[in-house]
Formats: C-alpha cells, sequence, structure tokens
C-alpha cells in the first residue's frame, strides 16, 4: 500500500471513528438512573480516560464541580457527577436523606455507568457517603478516595454536639435559610471572591429542597463514622484548609487522615471549606496527580 493509499484509509477511518466516538457519548449522556425506591438521580458525564466521580457536599448540586469537571476532563480523565436526591435536577421524594440511602444511591449510580477503577472525589457531607459506601457495598469498583474538606469523622455525632446541632437547625435551618447562607457564604470561600462567585454558590444551595437540606444535616450531625473510617481499605488522599470554619481542620480533616490506614493528609495553609473553588488550579493537580499515581 502506497502513502497516498494509506492516508486515504487513516482519513476514513478518522471518518468513521469520530460519530462513533460522538455516539458513545451521547448514548452515556443519555442514561437514566434511578434508584430502588423510584427516585431519578441526574448526571453529568464529560471526558475520555480515567473516571473521577464527584460528589458534592451539603446543599450544593453536581454543577457546583464545573471548575473540577471540565478542566480536568481537558486533562485526560472521564469526569462525572450527580445530583444528590434533593437537590438540582434530581427528584426530590422528601426522604432517604439519611447516609446509608445515600450510599446506596452511589451504588447504583456507579452500576448504572458501569463504572470500574474510579477515584470517587467527595466535598464535605460527601465524604460520609464516601465511607458508608465503602463499609455498605465493599465494591471493586471503586480503587481511591479523595476527601477534600472532609466532615465525616472518627468523632460520634460528628463534631457538633447533639443538643448544639439541633438548636442550630432550629434557629438557622427552620426559621430563615436564606439569612443562614448568606451569612454563611463568606467564611466557605476566600475574602478575595467575587460577588458573582458568592451569587452563584448562594443560588445553588438556597435551590436545593428544604427536606434535603434539613434531612441531610441531621445525617452529617448524627452519624458516627469510628469504626468505617478504620475500615477503609483503599488508598486515600485528604485536602483541607486550615481556615476552614465549617469543618475546623484538627477536628476533622487531620482526625480523617488518622483514622484512614495510608491517608496522605495535604494541608493547604488558609485557606476555607470551599477550597476547590478558591484553589481551584492546585486541587485540580492534586487530584490528577492522586489519581494517576
Amino acid at each position: 500500500m502506497n502513502r497516498r493509499d494509506m492516508l486515504t484509509v487513516a482519513a476514513v477511518g478518522a471518518a468513521f471513528a469520530a460519530p462513533q466516538a460522538r455516539a458513545e457519548r451521547a448514548t452515556r449522556q443519555r442514561i437514566s438512573i434511578e434508584t430502588g425506591d423510584g427516585v431519578r438521580l441526574f448526571h453529568r458525564d464529560i471526558g475520555e480516560g480515567p473516571s473521577l466521580l464527584f460528589l458534592s457536599g451539603w446543599a450544593l448540586p453536581s454543577e457546583v464541580w464545573n471548575y473540577q469537571t471540565v478542566a480536568l476532563a481537558n486533562q485526560g480523565f472521564r469526569c462525572i457527577s450527580y445530583d444528590r436526591r434533593g437537590h438540582g435536577r434530581s427528584d426530590d421524594p422528601g426522604r432517604g436523606y439519611d447516609y446509608d440511602t445515600l450510599a446506596d444511591d452511589l451504588a447504583i449510580v456507579l452500576a448504572a455507568l458501569d463504572l470500574t477503577n474510579v477515584t470517587l472525589v467527595g466535598h464535605s457531607m460527601a465524604s460520609g457517603e464516601m465511607v458508608r459506601y465503602m463499609s455498605r457495598h465493599r465494591s471493586a469498583r471503586v480503587s481511591k478516595l479523595i476527601f477534600i474538606a472532609p466532615a465525616a469523622t472518627p468523632y460520634p455525632a460528628n463534631y457538633i454536639p447533639p443538643v448544639a446541632a439541633a438548636e442550630l437547625r432550629n434557629e438557622k435551618l427552620l426559621h430563615d435559610f436564606p439569612r443562614a447562607l448568606r451569612e454563611g457564604l463568606p467564611p466557605f470561600l476566600a475574602p478575595t471572591s467575587s460577588q458573582g462567585m458568592l451569587d452563584w454558590v448562594f443560588n445553588m444551595m438556597a435551590s436545593a429542597s428544604h427536606s434535603a437540606v434539613v434531612g441531610c444535616n441531621i445525617a452529617l450531625t448524627t452519624a458516627d463514622f469510628r469504626a468505617e473510617l478504620s475500615g477503609v481499605r483503599a488508598p486515600a488522599l485528604v485536602i483541607h484548609g486550615t481556615r476552614d470554619v465549617s469543618a475546623p481542620i484538627d477536628l476533622t480533616g487531620r482526625a480523617t487522615a488518622a483514622a484512614i490506614p495510608g491517608a496522605v493528609l495535604k494541608v493547604y495553609e488558609d485557606a476555607p471549606h470551599g477550597l476547590f473553588l478558591t484553589e481551584i488550579d492546585r486541587v485540580n493537580a492534586d487530584i490528577a496527580a492522586f489519581a494517576r499515581a
């Protein structure tokens, strides 16, 4: 075969391969995910390569990971994220906000998309979903765990006494949630964060189902992960900032890393709870490096 014929064959092959790849991606996007109790979960799925599955923190939808998923998809990763029940575009069933059910939802997402060798990336509350999934399902689908500002700790009832948590819930969530969000967002981000970024995060959190906001808060402030953390056997990375007022690093990040055998702790000086939105490039680089290691 001469060079001209070889180029022709290559061009024809590329012409067929490109539509096929687009068709596969389109089919992947159309997959409908439904939980065992009939809740439809919205998901995003972009890129090709090693799989990263992102789980959002309390009251936040999958959209909050845009600055990770787009950048990492362009670096050769397949990036999947989904809206927890009662959040974003997923159904609002008014139930199932306990960690057992949320971990089962994660298992259904992994199975529905037939994901294997996945690195889970979870922020704040989602750390509990990851840990409960590992203890409840012990699936071979997950190879690594990345905890970003984790709130699942080796302490009983998390790190907030139950009575104090109930009082805060009554004051902040059950009477004036918008005000609580407005007051809590500046320390969630950085002093240099733009008003546009603050408004974007506020609007996402304010749009979450109120039953989900309250139910997830109850789960977060009553769960006990002491035994489960020590049972995690997958390689784990914990990323936490020293200016985190929502989940103070000494009570959460350091304790979580110490409880998981072999876990690596990366401390970001002066970074807040929402450090994946304030330290975007650094967080993305650490995610990529750990996932590829």
